[in-house]
């Protein structure tokens, strides 16, 4: 069995993300992380999961306004700037991306979206965590998306941990994905034909308490299994 090779962006919960994406013994997770010099790995990897995190800092996506309304301890230009070059490098080399929290934002900026810094200042609803624990709340799937297609699901159960979220859409994307009060809850391509997967979701699948939900095993399977037909 031949292995494949996904690069995972360094974060705090690191490690829950790279044992998340790699429980099959034929995946591998790299590292890649600023702090550790470690952009030349990109060039072992597969694939790539963009993980969650710190605020997008406003001035990437040309809001400097919006500085206030971020986490003050929890920006990081360095990440910002490294997973930038990682979304670049990825769109250059057609290598697969999936992007959780932090890292559907992220991707949205990268392609010259916008987000909202706070949700419950600017939309009036919450979507971050309740008492130390993750929300949970329904989202309607797209019916032409992507998204549909490979969960099956019109619409389901999906935990919640987030402040931000998707203000205008990158070019080139379109959301497969809503929760009932509108906050965008899944990107994907427009046009899809001959380019790489980009798979976008705004919940933690790594973390769902059911983790056979199809939010959960069809988007790990939906993402490697590609892969794995490319590679073999």
């Amino acid at each position: 069995m031949k292995k494949i090779f996904i690069g995972v962006t360094d974060c705090s919960k690191y490690d829950n993300y790279a044992k998340w994406i790699a429980q099959e013994p034929d995946v591998e997770a790299i590292k890649l992380s600023y702090k550790d010099d470690s952009f030349a790995d990109i060039e072992k990897c597969d694939g790539i999961l963009l993980t969650g995190g710190e605020d997008v800092h406003p001035t990437f996506y040309n809001k400097p306004e919006y500085l206030g309304y971020c986490y003050p301890d929890d920006i990081d230009k360095k990440r910002d700037e490294f997973e930038l070059k990682v979304l670049n490098y990825t769109q250059e080399k057609k290598l697969p991306v999936l992007g959780i929290c932090r890292g559907l934002q992220i991707a949205n900026v990268f392609f010259g979206g916008t987000l909202i810094p706070d949700i419950p200042t600017f939309k009036n609803t919450d979507h971050s965590k309740f008492q130390g624990e993750d929300r949970y709340h329904e989202i309607n799937t797209e019916a032409s998306s992507l998204l549909r297609k490979l969960t099956g699901l019109e619409k389901g159960e999906v935990n919640s941990a987030h402040h931000q979220s998707v203000e205008t859409l990158g070019e080139g994307l379109v959301a497969s994905a809503f929760s009932p009060d509108g906050i965008v809850e899944g990107i994907e391509r427009q046009q899809p034909d001959g380019k790489p997967m980009l798979l976008l979701v705004q919940w933690h699948p790594e973390r769902m308490k059911k983790q056979d939900s199809a939010f959960t095993k069809r988007i790990r399977q939906s993402f490697l299994d590609p892969i794995r037909a490319l590679e073999n």
